[in-house]
């Protein structure tokens, strides 16, 4: 069983009192532009997630099923077990999601953000295809896959609050669990503190194999990523290492290379590559956050629909069962389109404009065709009309040419 549907309403309260601090403290650890892209990253996370949900799990129950070496029962003391051998497992899952060039491509989404809050949390990968190969020893060892599902899933909640500025140091919690402090560390950039801090709900794995850094006083974090994403396009922001690693592969001369880079340390680019295809270094003393201003309409008008948008995938996944496959894959063409729409749109993407509408007037197309609840009915098309009027009411004018960062070397 997966408790993390069940726990999504408690991280938008805690997403909301995280928003109130901020009011409260006058900090400025969100921007709306940022957020909703996080956000969006998750929502993608998600949805897609449906579509290749059955082949880990299925794997999983094959190897416990014909190779396991034990039976565990049901007991509490397996699940104890159970909880700890999984976040050993996540520990070296992470860790070589950072020191390895095809599995930091996929990790890489969780860590492009430029903001530490509570929504940093959500931006996670839609196209990881390798990481349960690193819990297969726990079906070696018997643990039965709805406990693995389960303690997989409270592990995962653990990580949600540690995204966050607004907790200090925690004393003697912070020699045993992951806190929110080490956690910061894990998302800055700067050198002292890139790529450490892997456990997922405990610290000791770092103590015990050398990847701990604690977190300093004298060098606040920088996050986010050495090559940076420079967009707010959820979709790109899960491709775009492997589009780079792809043009690499492409132009190396060797086919050895074209072969190992893929399983290279992160960051390592053919000889042969590097010298035609150099990509600047950073440099930090110069960094500065990727924004495009936006107007307070264009900020209320990307919410709103940031908010359909996870509407229709609460739809998709407490319905996947009893839908047909059309249905399905009409859904999350959906979500792609929305989310790829809204980040074009807070990109002031002219033809961002154009996609938003008629998206909108295909969803009121869609609300007279399907019998839905009244109340339903009622919410998505009163929520699909204010968002046509917000967007009459945005002026289309020429799209503010954004701050261009430095480009920046991958991590490695």
């Amino acid at each position: 069983m997966s408790y993390i549907l069940l726990a999504v309403p408690f991280f938008f309260l805690l997403i909301g009192l995280e928003l109130i601090l901020e009011k409260v403290r006058k900090t400025d650890y969100y921007r709306v532009n940022d957020a909703v892209n996080s956000l969006s990253a998750g929502v993608l996370s998600r949805a897609t997630g449906i579509a290749r949900r059955l082949v880990p799990f299925t794997l999983y129950a094959l190897v416990f099923e014909h190779v396991a070496l034990m039976s565990l029962p049901d007991m509490a003391w397996v699940w104890v077990l159970a909880f700890v051998l999984y976040d050993f497992c996540y520990y070296w899952n992470h860790r070589l999601g950072h020191e390895m060039n095809i599995l930091w491509a996929a990790h890489v989404v969780h860590h492009s953000s430029e903001e530490y809050n509570l929504t940093t949390a959500l931006r996670q990968s839609s196209s990881g295809l390798f990481s349960w190969l690193f819990y297969l020893p726990m079906a070696l060892l018997g643990i039965e896959p709805v406990i693995f599902v389960a303690v997989g899933s409270l592990n995962l909640i653990y990580q949600f609050w540690v995204h966050t500025r607004h907790v200090p140091k925690l004393g003697w919690f912070e020699w045993v669990f992951v806190t929110p402090s080490n956690h910061r560390v894990h998302h800055a950039q700067n050198q002292v503190y890139i790529d450490r801090n892997y456990g997922g709900v405990f610290i000791v794995w770092d103590r015990l194999f050398g990847s701990f850094q604690e977190e300093l006083d004298e060098e606040p974090p920088l996050f986010g990523i050495r090559k940076a994403l420079h967009s707010w396009n959820p979709l790109w922001a899960n491709v775009h290492v492997y589009s780079q690693l792809a043009k690499d592969c492409w132009h190396a001369g060797r086919w050895q290379d074209k072969l190992s880079i893929w399983f290279r340390r992160t960051g390592w680019r053919p000889a042969d590559v590097e010298e035609k295809y150099p990509l600047p270094r950073a440099d930090l003393t110069r960094f500065r956050k990727f924004d495009i201003p936006l107007t307070a309409t264009t900020k209320v008008y990307c919410v709103i629909q940031h908010g359909l948008t996870v509407l229709v995938t609460f739809m998709l996944m407490l319905s996947v069962d009893k839908l047909a496959l059309g249905q399905q894959w009409g859904l999350l063409g959906f979500v792609l389109l929305s989310s790829f729409s809204i980040g074009a749109l807070m990109e002031q993407r002219p033809f961002a404009w154009w996609l938003e509408g008629m998206k909108n007037i295909l969803v009121l197309a869609v609300l007279l065709y399907l019998s839905l609840p009244a109340w339903l009915m009622a919410g998505l098309g009163l929520g699909t009309l204010l968002s046509i009027g917000l967007l009459l009411s945005i002026r289309i004018k020429a799209p503010v040419r954004p701050f261009v960062q430095m480009e920046e070397q991958p991590r490695g």
